[in-house]
């Protein structure tokens, strides 16, 4: 952020803190009751008890129930769920067979743990194995990949951007190669998953493999410096020889289904609202405590505190199904709502986590001074981060121009962590993180209702500017995100 927008002396920026001290003073018994309530955990133990809670099944539809509930013990009014049809994926199995040559020139033939990326479609994929480290597009470049299976990290280097998943795997299709396999960055024997694309089936088969078997993988792979994985990437130039000859094959089903959004009300029935959001979905393959279980329980005791503020402006507050498959519930979201009565748009997708709260502005540096606000005045740290993304339920609101702040928290790791894996559990989650953030959104929120509170739109062009300069545009136009209407 500028010096400017961070200068405490500014009128507009005193104001804004003293509003927020104000507010919390008001606010007192109900930010008190949050910090010794026990309901979040509760809910947080409820929700991770069901097990599967993918987009469209059966998991997901009682989830949505157990967010009602919490809605309607929080006080809020209204409380009503709108379905939505989605391309339903469920995941069948995968496997992954690797033939090289023995120390006496014989095959052998080595199996794999792996599982099926969403959306990939049923069926199989041979070729060599390449390594393109990161997966970045200046690395894909760099290999030869056509024809071939490509091996890429979870992570991505220091000091750039994080390059998505969807974006790796889009820019290797299109540059030719008919397979691809997403090995975790994180120690575990805990293959990835993760959506391949926005809410339809991929071009190509797709798998996630642990950190262990992409050592294995990047060893016999071409490109591959026989490193045994202790960092992607590490020593991957081409020349090193021929990859091995690699089987993949998946099957999963992609059938018409259902998911559902929850929503309910704090504050009087406006026309101009706020929006809060948090996706209550989680992948298959584990209990999805971290994400969004935290998210969504952190939302639901925001709105219990909101509940009890003197709002000038409706807050919708809105659990949105099938984010992980394509942020499928906030673009019918976004779809339905009058836009130019939203105010702005809070997404809490990453909150709860951990200790210290970030706050992601996506280019608004209005929705920036918010954040830099309650944090002033609370004497809280949230980080700030103008850049930009398109990967969470902000950005069907963002490209139509709708300021907003994603709310994350910070594990000092790079990556997902335990997220998109077996180990997303509820025995991570440190249930003071979600009821202290909880406290600093709901006064976030209020700030955003605020009257005096401007929050401008995102103007197309410097939108579109802000995600070049962040160097978003290869990657989003091999995952097919990038607007029509930004060119």
């Amino acid at each position: 952020m500028t010096d400017d927008t961070a200068d405490a002396t500014r009128p507009d920026r005193a104001a804004a803190v003293e509003r927020v001290r104000e507010r919390a003073a008001e606010l007192a018994p109900a930010l008190g009751a949050t910090w010794t309530d026990d309901e979040p955990w509760t809910f947080l133990t409820d929700l991770t008890a069901i097990g599967s809670r993918m987009a469209g099944s059966e998991g997901e539809r009682r989830a949505a129930g157990l967010v009602a509930d919490a809605f309607e013990r929080a006080g809020l009014a209204d409380v009503r769920t709108e379905p939505f049809d989605l391309p339903a994926w469920e995941r069948g199995s995968a496997s992954l067979d690797v033939t090289v040559s023995g120390r006496d020139g014989e095959p052998t033939t080595r199996s794999f743990e792996a599982l099926a990326l969403p959306y990939s479609p049923a069926g199989d994929a041979s070729g060599e194995l390449v390594d393109v480290g990161y997966g970045t597009p200046a690395e894909i470049d760099e290999r030869d990949v056509a024809g071939r299976i490509a091996v890429a990290s979870t992570t991505t280097p220091s000091g750039g951007r994080f390059v998505h998943r969807m974006e790796k795997f889009g820019y290797a299709i299109d540059s030719g190669a008919v397979g691809f396999v997403f090995v975790n960055h994180v120690d575990g024997q805990l293959p990835p998953t993760g959506s391949l694309t926005f809410g339809e089936e991929a071009e190509a088969a797709a798998v996630g493999v642990s950190k262990e078997t992409g050592a294995w993988l990047r060893e016999y792979a071409a490109g591959g410096g026989g490193t045994g994985g202790a960092g992607a990437g590490d020593g991957a130039t081409e020349g090193s020889g021929p990859g091995a000859q690699a089987e993949l094959s998946v099957e999963a089903s992609t059938t018409p289904g259902e998911s559902r959004n929850v929503i309910g009300r704090a504050g009087p029935d406006t026309d101009e609202r706020v929006l809060l959001l948090a996706h209550y979905d989680a992948h298959d393959i584990a209990e999805g405590a971290l994400d969004n279980g935290c998210g969504i329980a952190t939302v639901a005791t925001a709105a219990g505190i909101l509940a009890d503020a003197d709002l000038p402006l409706g807050v919708d507050v809105v659990a949105v199904g099938a984010e992980e498959v394509g942020l499928l519930g906030a673009e019918h979201l976004a779809e339905r709502v009058d836009r130019d009565r939203v105010k702005g748009v809070v997404n809490v997708d990453g909150a709860g986590r951990f200790r210290d709260l970030v706050a992601l502005a996506h280019a608004s540096t209005a929705t920036a001074s918010v954040a830099e606000a309650v944090s002033a005045a609370t004497r809280q740290p949230i980080e700030v981060d103008a850049q930009p993304h398109p990967f969470s339920d902000q950005w069907p609101f963002v490209r139509r121009g709708v300021p907003a702040l994603q709310l994350h928290s910070d594990s000092g790791d790079r990556g997902r962590g335990w997220g998109h894996t077996h180990a997303d559990t509820r025995d991570k989650v440190d249930d003071r993180n979600v009821r202290e953030h909880a406290m600093l959104i709901a006064l976030i929120v209020a700030e955003f209702a605020a009257d005096e509170r401007d929050l401008p739109r995102l103007d197309r062009a410097e939108l579109a500017a802000a995600f070049r300069e962040a160097d978003f545009e290869t990657g989003m136009r091999a995952a097919d995100l990038w607007p029509a209407d930004w060119d």
